[in-house]
């Protein structure tokens, strides 16, 4: 199973085909709009904006289970990110990252090791989790690894189709 197999919906509640994006690069998100480090929507929406003629799809996935700073419904979260950020990246539904109730996804992206060897829980907001156009996780950053960092960049040029 890869990520292009996962059932997940919109932030609208649609259907979210991930099945859409063999082929292309994405670099998933786990977000949060009362974060600290919640200006990394800004440079997520210049890496989207840098890349997605070269086939990448970055998609934030707002949680609330760190410090409960993503209260907001999706009316609110999709406004949020908008007038905020300009985000026009896609947002999907709000999910659990770690736990029993962990979403499938996030089941397949923890099973990755981070720079250090390291694979688990999530451990904030912000993690970030390139993967390569066949569905399989390239690479893990942790929040702390801005969307300017060279290791993020790196990862993103590599995984690109």
């Amino acid at each position: 199973m890869t990520v292009h197999d996962v059932q997940i919906s919109t932030l609208q509640g649609a259907p979210a085909d991930l099945a859409q994006y063999q082929g292309k690069a994405l670099l998933i998100v786990n977000v949060a709009s009362r974060c600290g480090l919640t200006p990394q929507y800004a440079g997520l929406q210049k890496l989207s904006e840098a890349y997605a003629d070269r086939g990448l799809v970055v998609l934030g996935v707002p949680c609330n289970q760190f410090g409960a700073q993503e209260p907001g419904t999706a009316t609110e979260i999709e406004e949020f990110c908008q007038v905020n950020y300009g985000v026009t990246f896609p947002i999907l539904e709000k999910v659990e990252v770690n736990g029993a109730d962990r979403h499938p996804l996030y089941e397949i992206l923890t099973a990755t090791p981070d720079a250090e060897g390291e694979a688990g829980d999530i451990q904030w907001n912000f993690e970030k989790f390139v993967v390569a156009p066949d569905g399989r996780v390239a690479a893990r950053l942790r929040p702390g690894v801005t969307p300017e960092a060279p290791e993020l960049i790196a990862a993103v040029e590599s995984a690109l189709p």
